[in-house]
């Protein structure tokens, strides 16, 4: 039936091309912004999903931070300890020197005070970030120069399940690890002269048996000790007395070893994590990108195609729109 009240072949046309400029709309703006679900009202589920992981993923982000710092930390106590050992291989062999009918050793003591002083130095110097693992007081743990917590801990992952989420750390052991303990008694008091006994301080601090160099509060030699005082002194020393030094010297760089690989094994096991952190970050943003990332091969085809069915619409409306004119010509004579 043809009406001149109501066109129906031009409101359908219309509605056709309408829908048209609507999927042209959508389609522009994934071009535009690369995402197939930008927003909830795309795809809830998706969006939704999408969301937390991008979240998780800021997080672990700061995982990496924590991680580069944590290794950072354990670097400069390694680094430390091993110009420490070196130390102590130089004073070992002062004291074997010492050894030789007709040494002066008043002069070698000399040399093994001025590497004693390098081994404090080292140890208070060794600090990242406001941290020593070399030079402790293991009598203060809220803070301050020397603060001590025997197992230090590094953030190292964040995972969630379901609705609940969790931090994850990597523990390291420093309570073997630190050269001098600085033990104050709490109420203002010099280094040293705190309450520490004899055989908590430090791997160089604390005393040694003569017979075995082995760490005992029973010990009678104490190698380099935290305030420069009652210490390894060859100056009148019997060569008995050196040969103890000696065995002690050993023994300590045997621990100061151990403390190395200790701090070379969490260095290691940081790194691996960082390497980890690193790759699933990349997966979760491959998982991100599947949800929510538009196929821009896909929308390139479907926008050249709905340009036609565009062009195609604006045609069948104009036709549409003509044929309340074609009506006229009924009435012409």
């Amino acid at each position: 039936m043809n009406s001149i009240n109501t066109n129906f072949a031009a409101m359908t046309a219309l509605q056709s091309l309408n829908q048209t400029n609507k999927d042209m709309i959508k389609t522009q703006s994934r071009i535009s912004t690369g995402y197939r679900v930008g927003q909830a009202s795309d795809n809830a589920a998706y969006w939704s999903m999408a969301t937390t992981m991008r979240s998780d993923n800021k997080s672990l982000s700061a995982v990496t931070d924590a991680l580069g710092l944590g290794a950072a930390t354990v670097d400069t106590a390694y680094t430390a300890m091993d110009k420490a050992i070196d130390v102590m291989t130089d004073i070992q062999q002062k004291l074997v020197l010492a050894r030789q009918p007709g040494a002066d050793r008043d002069k070698i003591q000399t040399e093994i005070d001025q590497l004693q002083d390098q081994l404090r130095s080292i140890a208070i110097s060794t600090s990242f970030t406001g941290e020593n693992w070399l030079a402790v007081d293991n009598g203060q743990s809220g803070g301050g120069t020397y603060s001590y917590t025997a197992t230090e801990e590094i953030v190292a992952s964040f995972s969630r399940t379901g609705d609940t989420v969790a931090v994850g750390t990597i523990s390291i052991d420093i309570s073997t690890t630190y050269l001098f303990n600085f033990n104050t008694d709490g109420a203002g008091g010099a280094i040293g002269s705190g309450t520490a006994t004899a055989d908590e301080l430090g791997i160089l601090g604390s005393a040694r048996l003569a017979a075995t160099g082995e760490i005992d509060a029973a010990g009678t030699l104490t190698l380099v000790s935290v305030d420069g005082t009652s210490e390894m002194d060859i100056s009148a020393a019997t060569e008995a007395q050196i040969d103890e030094f000696l065995t002690a010297v050993d023994k300590a760089i045997q621990d100061m070893t151990d403390a190395a690989t200790n701090l070379g094994a969490a260095k290691s096991r940081i790194n691996l994590q960082q390497d980890f952190i690193a790759s699933l970050g990349d997966a979760i943003d491959r998982g991100v990108s599947t949800l929510v990332d538009a196929d821009m091969n896909e929308e390139s085809t479907r926008i050249q195609a709905l340009q036609v069915q565009q062009q195609l619409g604006i045609q069948a409306l104009s036709i549409a729109n003509s044929n309340s004119e074609n009506i006229l010509a009924l009435f012409r004579q």
